[in-house]
């Protein structure tokens, strides 16, 4: 159901498979079965992992993981009632995203630039896309030269559980991606015999996600930057809070980023109060105005 019907993908399968695995265990040990738990049992279960010291927001996946297999069971038929259906999530800290400043970003586009000297500008091509785009890293590296329209205006994705999504480029990547592209039209008939962008010559055919992050660390340490603050996915937050702080809404930072819930993109919501809170203060008219001369 989670396959064919949501669309969910491989990874999220077999994440759902390991917290299932975890709660079958849980149950043999009392010589029960997954199927006949209760909503005092499942309390149980989740009292078990909070004991064993798991964070809030691990409890809170199993208990969602739960929820949703119960809520399958039960529209099939095969359990009367829901026994999840009353139990409270585990509430989780606020956790910020961490993110690089905009100068960062352009110290680490410049170290890509100088050592694409030696590198066919496939280092600039690669950073200009994720901050212009914030890609997943997977959807990253597996881009196919034909997800590019012919104007090098928008590039088709496919994400997560399959689900395609359109997203712009900006002018500096699809200059980078132009000039990359042109660089290689002296080799075309290895190009030909790859349908990546980014080709590779392992397995997979494309350059890998591990490949990227050691570029990635390697780009850091050229620009100065802490190696630690430096990933894929701390680049996609970065693009994430720049494109907000910069007047972007969450609805369309959400199809952006191939969110399915709001939610998830949610977690950016504090570049939008700090936002606001500049807005009020540079634009009310009271805001830098002492009440008190006026009295």
């Amino acid at each position: 159901m989670m396959a064919a019907e949501r669309g969910a993908s491989a990874n999220t399968i077999e994440a759902y498979n390991r917290d299932l695995d975890n709660f079958v265990l849980f149950m043999q040990r009392r010589r029960e079965k997954i199927e006949d738990a209760d909503t005092k049992r499942i309390k149980q279960y989740l009292s078990k992992l909070y004991d064993e010291r798991r964070a809030a927001t691990t409890r809170a996946r199993h208990l969602s993981v739960l929820r949703q297999f119960f809520a399958f069971l039960f529209a099939e038929g095969l359990k009367d009632y829901d026994p999840t259906q009353h139990i409270s999530s585990p509430k989780k800290g606020r956790v910020l995203p961490k993110v690089l400043n905009k100068q960062e970003v352009g110290k680490l586009l410049s170290a890509a630039r100088t050592r694409d000297i030696h590198n066919d500008l496939l280092l600039t091509t690669l950073m200009e896309i994720l901050y212009a785009t914030g890609l997943r890293v997977s959807e990253l590296v597996s881009l196919r030269t034909d997800a590019i329209s012919r104007d090098g205006q928008i590039i088709i994705v496919r994400g997560k559980g399959d689900k395609e999504r359109i997203v712009p480029l900006g002018d500096p990547a699809r200059e980078a991606v132009a000039a990359y592209l042109d660089k290689y039209k002296g080799s075309l008939e290895a190009r030909m015999a790859s349908p990546f962008l980014f080709p590779s010559r392992g397995l997979k055919g494309h350059l890998t996600r591990a490949q990227f992050s050691n570029l990635l660390k390697e780009l850091a340490e050229a620009a100065g930057i802490d190696q630690s603050r430096v990933s894929p996915h701390i680049l996609r937050h970065s693009f994430a809070s720049h494109m907000l702080a910069n007047g972007a809404d969450l609805r369309t930072l959400q199809q952006l980023l191939g969110h399915a819930d709001i939610s998830t993109t949610e977690i950016y919501t504090h570049v939008l109060e700090e936002r606001l809170k500049g807005l009020v203060e540079h634009n009310h008219p009271l805001a830098h105005h002492d009440l008190a001369s006026t009295e």
